[in-house]
């Protein structure tokens, strides 16, 4: 129902119009005749007049603003239908063209499009209501135009009715490529995608972010705007104001909107690139004000004015700055440019452009240039009906060829010649001097597989209408003092990318970029953009990147950080570096000056075992165990000396497992040792009966060093197997890493040192029992002082090993280490050395049973004989030695007074002298 709906008005007004025009062919704007006849639509003039009286009737006005350049785009299709009419191209089928001007206006190209839509050779012109068009034949086969893709919307609509083809060769907005909408339209350049997209490449490169943008309030505008903000968008760039100019030259309005463009452009002074979508002669009227207003700015140019001589010429345009645009790709137009040179010679009956173009040109013939061209823009076809053969015909050679548009002109003649190639598929079986050999729906089907070679290239319609080309990247530059439109560069549409012919003009691209146009000034490398409460992403402040982030770009939306905790980067930085690692090294002066004091802790050792070793026999050697203990004891300390060496240089699993596991046991073995000369001393001098039982009991030399070293070694092994320590990096330095080893378990650490606390301790115990014996040969005092040492150590190790981080916390542990490992060594076998070297008259036999005897005297007579008091928790022993045991003399026959109260074996007993000595001799040998 609404398809009925639809055409009944279609077809009211068609006959209508026939009526009002009284002859439908005085609408015509040139035609020729022909087998097949292609229409044509242009806007020759940029606008239609409308009277000012009231009421408004349904009349097709006259229009005003007669476009050079459009006109030249007729002139195209004439001379492309002409050569085709020429050639071989159709075998002999000749094509005609009726050409309608739309004065840019909708509303008259829907009237040219109805005479378009009615029956072929109908004498009334009229369209007739069918439901089904399959073999309606109308006046024309296919349709060139129109100009403006706000017209083409519309007519498009109306030849999709019949499927007539439609071919363009200016209308560029991208809704045009939905076929669903406009199923029949066709167009020989690329749609305003690629348009937008090369201008937004064009913006991004050149640095600039903070634009203009200036359109037309019509749908070509609006989606062209459309279209260049989502560009925008994904290329970064912002737009600071969208103002948009009324469609039409008519309207009140228009020179108000101008203003307030203007004065948007110089209020913004941070834009310094404006986007124009606009028509030639809005930009006309639009460049005149700025140049008054001393605006000096980047424009950047859509294909519709791009490469307009008329805005060019204008009187100071190089005041209003750069134009760079895009313009369609040109080809070969000579044939073109030498038809126009004949043109004055073409009779001009059926061509009302022509017509009045030579009108214009005897109108304006006394004016300059620009002049000249405003003269021609501003006649309207009322005024030369008034001076019509009033003025002298006059022609100008070199006009029209000054006003080409090559691009236009070149897809102009690329939409016939597409035309003409469907028509000779189309006619290859049938005889096409009959109009009705086929129907334009027919057409439109060859039209979508046709190809045709354009500069030795094949070039056809993609699946959405469109012809694939490239754009021409348009500089307007100042040569000899005159603004000439050159190509800087090809911008090529499918690969996106520019295409500089040589280095020159590749300098004319470079030296864009100098001009700023940029919300915020661009961040450098090693700064960050932080967004202000401006709701535009390209109004930012520029702040430094954190400590391990880093920036290497210009305008980056975030610091990168550093890839991972092995680099650093201060603030501000463009790159990360690599973090020193720090350990304790083997040239480290601290280091040398440890591992001189473990050398020299090892020689001390080497030499203390020759000493013995050479000394073998002696009463000092004798007393200190025995070589095989002294033996044991010195290996243990040279391993612990050894031990200091895992602590440096750079750690790793095998140096971590063996350090502290070496030094647990090896320590452990030398207290081991030293705990049972402690014993063994205490045994042999004590003369308390029950201390002498428990002692008795606690010495088993071997089983006891065996048990308590093999304790330690469970510990460490254990340790090493569920908690092994391992090398670990520490980041605590931001940038350094430290290599260190990690003890794995800090429990199983102070098990291993508190274990040998341990044994230090009860080492302590017995030793600090058994200081005052003989002062000579007496161990217990030097190994209660060396314990004193070791607990020392260890006590202020704890502490500063708890605090201490860095490479020199393994220091910390090898001076503990060493001066432990020193204070035992020292103390234990110092003394002994010292009387073996300097004092070898008290290293004698004689000597040590004199200093024992004497010991025994003054011990026994230290001790009090007067009472055995005993009490529920001890009791205490008294004995009395007679003086003569202390003088050697008999007191009684001779013989010496040991009494010894509470003691079985020898209670109120008096023993011989000799036997006394004897008792005093085992005790020595025990030692």
């Amino acid at each position: 129902m609404a398809f009925v709906i639809f055409l009944v008005p279609c077809f009211v007004v068609g006959t209508d119009m026939a009526f009002s025009c009284q002859d439908s062919d005085d609408f015509v704007g040139a035609s020729s005749p022909g087998d097949i006849i292609i229409g044509g639509l242009f806007a020759v003039h940029s606008e239609m007049l409308h009277p000012d009286e009231e009421p408004i009737k349904p009349v097709i006005q006259n229009c005003a603003g007669f476009e050079i350049q459009v006109f030249l785009q007729t002139l195209a299709m004439i001379h492309a239908i002409e050569t085709i009419n020429n050639s071989t191209l159709l075998s002999g089928v000749t094509l005609g063209y009726e050409i309608y001007d739309t004065c840019a206006e909708v509303t008259k190209a829907m009237a040219s499009t109805l005479r378009f839509l009615s029956k072929f050779n109908s004498s009334e012109n009229a369209v007739e209501f069918k439901c089904n068009y399959s073999d309606y034949i109308p006046r024309v086969k296919a349709v060139t135009g129109a100009t403006y893709s706000e017209v083409s919307m519309a007519v498009s609509r109306l030849l999709a009715l019949q499927l007539i083809p439609q071919v363009s060769p200016a209308s560029s907005a991208e809704i045009l490529s939905d076929k669903i909408r406009f199923p029949s339209f066709f167009r020989t350049i690329p749609s305003d995608f690629h348009q937008t997209r090369a201008m937004t490449h064009l913006i991004y490169e050149s640095g600039w972010n903070w634009i203009g943008v200036i359109a037309t309030d019509d749908d070509n505008g609006r989606f062209a705007l459309e279209s260049f903000g989502v560009q925008a968008m994904v290329n970064n760039v912002c737009i600071a104001f969208k103002e948009m100019l009324p469609a039409y030259l008519s309207d009140s309005t228009f020179h108000t909107k101008v203003d307030q463009a203007i004065e948007k452009i110089v209020k913004e002074a941070r834009v310094n690139v404006i986007v124009v979508f606009m028509r030639q002669f809005h930009v006309l009227k639009l460049f005149k004000k700025a140049i008054e207003r001393n605006v000096n700015k980047i424009w950047i140019a859509s294909d519709n004015w791009s490469a307009a001589v008329k805005i060019s010429t204008i009187p100071n345009i190089r005041q209003l700055g750069t134009v760079v645009g895009f313009g369609f790709k040109s080809g070969d137009i000579s044939s073109f440019q030498e038809f126009l040179r004949n043109l004055h010679e073409k009779p001009t009956e059926n061509n009302k452009f022509l017509r009045e173009y030579i009108m214009l040109l005897s109108v304006c013939a006394h004016l300059e240039y620009h002049d000249f061209q405003t003269c021609i823009a501003n006649q309207s076809q009322d005024d030369l009906l008034e001076n019509d053969g009033s003025k002298p015909q006059f022609w100008r050679d070199d006009f029209l060829n000054a006003n080409v548009e090559p691009g236009f002109i070149h897809s102009t003649m690329l939409a016939v010649y597409a035309i003409a190639h469907a028509i000779k598929r189309q006619c290859k079986d049938r005889d096409c001097k009959d109009p009705s050999a086929f129907t334009p729906w027919e057409l439109l089907e060859e039209l979508k597989n046709v190809t045709v070679i354009d500069a030795e290239k094949e070039v056809k319609f993609d699946s959405n209408g469109d012809m694939s080309t490239s754009y021409d990247v348009l500089l307007w530059k100042e040569i000899d003092g005159h603004m000439e439109i050159t190509t800087m560069a090809e911008y090529d549409a499918e690969k996106g990318g520019f295409i500089f012919e040589d280095e020159e003009k590749k300098k004319d691209f470079l030296a864009l970029k100098k001009v700023q146009s940029t919300c915020s000034q661009h961040c450098r490398p090693g700064q960050v953009k932080k967004v202000t409460e401006s709701p535009h992403t390209c109004c930012y402040e520029c702040i430094y990147c954190p400590e391990n982030h880093y920036s290497n770009q210009t305008d980056m939306d975030y610091c990168h950080r550093c890839n991972n905790k092995t680099y650093w980067a201060p603030i501000n930085s463009t790159t990360c570096y690599r973090k020193t690692i720090y350990f304790l090294a083997w040239t480290d002066w601290f280091a040398i000056f440890l591992l001189f004091l473990s050398a020299f802790g090892v020689v001390l050792v080497l030499s203390i075992c020759v000493i013995f070793t050479k000394n073998l026999d002696t009463p000092v050697v004798k007393a200190s165990g025995g070589l095989t203990v002294c033996y044991i004891i010195l290996f243990s300390h040279f391993l612990i000396f050894l031990s200091t060496v895992f602590f440096i240089d750079v750690p790793t699993e095998f140096k971590c497992k063996t350090r502290q596991a070496l030094f647990g046991i090896s320590f452990t073995l030398c207290i081991s040792c030293i705990l049972i000369k402690s014993l063994k001393i205490l045994l042999a001098f004590s003369f308390d009966p029950k201390l002498q039982n428990f002692l008795k009991c606690m010495y088993k030399p071997i089983p006891t060093v065996v048990t308590c070293t093999g304790i330690q070694v469970i510990i460490c092994t254990s340790w090493l197997i569920f908690r092994t320590p391992f090398v670990n990096q520490n980041f605590s330095i931001p940038r350094a890493i430290i290599l260190e080893c990690n003890e794995g378990s800090i429990v199983a650490f102070g098990i291993m040192l508190g274990y040998i606390s341990a044994l230090a301790f009860i080492c302590f115990i017995f030793a600090f029992k058994g200081r005052k014996l003989p002062e000579n040969y007496n161990e217990a005092k030097f190994i209660t002082f060396g314990m004193l040492i070791y607990f020392i150590a260890w006590i202020v190790f704890i502490p500063v090993y708890a605090t201490t981080f860095g490479k020199y916390l393994p220091a910390v542990e090898i001076i503990v280490v060493l001066i432990s490992n020193y204070g035992i060594l020292c103390c234990t076998f110092l003394p002994k050395c010292y009387i073996i070297i300097y004092k070898q008259e008290t290293n004698t036999k004689s000597a040590f049973l004199k200093m024992v005897y004497s010991y025994s005297s003054k011990s026994a007579g230290s001790v009090a004989v007067s009472q055995v008091s005993l009490d529920s928790k001890s009791s205490s022993l008294q004995a009395t030695i007679s003086d003569s045991c202390k003088t050697g003399n008999d007191s009684v026959n001779g013989n010496c007074h040991f009494q010894v109260p509470g003691r079985p074996l020898i209670k109120g007993k008096i023993l011989p002298k000799n036997d006394a000595r004897t008792m005093v001799r085992k005790r020595v040998s025990s030692i």
